[in-house]
């Protein structure tokens, strides 16, 4: 499993590649200044980086527990980047509607965008991340 300065090191990492990603494109994609997204989007990456270290400590004991390996299968990866943005949205869409000023609604349709890019940023950085920084145990088998 993974050690706690290097669960740190890919928190720390996703969010600020996230964050230089997503502030433009959301204040471009909603028409709002770069500022007003830039700062829901570092509330949104605190938590998100700590719920990450949460979640992925909880995700991969549960793997080791049920398959032995906390290698992630592409099925694993998709229901791994799913149930956690799943977690983000519920907490972060009231922080997005008092924030910005806008209703529950519209703060949703915000958040699924963020979330909907973030799964496909998380499974994209996650599986990269597993190939950069591969744990010993994953020597012996073949790359899917």
């Amino acid at each position: 499993m993974r050690s706690p300065l290097d669960r740190l090191r890919h928190a720390l990492s996703f969010e600020i590649i996230g964050l230089l990603l997503i502030v433009p494109l959301g204040a471009f994609a909603f028409g709002m200044p770069m500022h007003d997204i830039g700062v829901v989007g570092v509330a949104s990456a605190t938590l998100a980086a700590l719920w990450n270290m949460v979640y992925n400590y909880i995700f991969d004991h549960i793997m080791q527990r049920l398959f032995a390996t906390t290698e992630k299968a592409m099925p694993s990866r998709v229901v791994h980047a799913v149930l956690f943005e799943l977690g983000l949205l519920i907490v972060l869409m009231p922080f997005i509607a008092w924030y910005l000023g806008i209703s529950l609604v519209q703060a949703l349709a915000m958040d699924i965008s963020f979330a909907l890019f973030y799964m496909v940023y998380a499974l994209g950085f996650n599986w990269a991340y597993d190939l950069v920084f591969p744990l010993p145990e994953w020597a012996d088998k073949q790359p899917e």
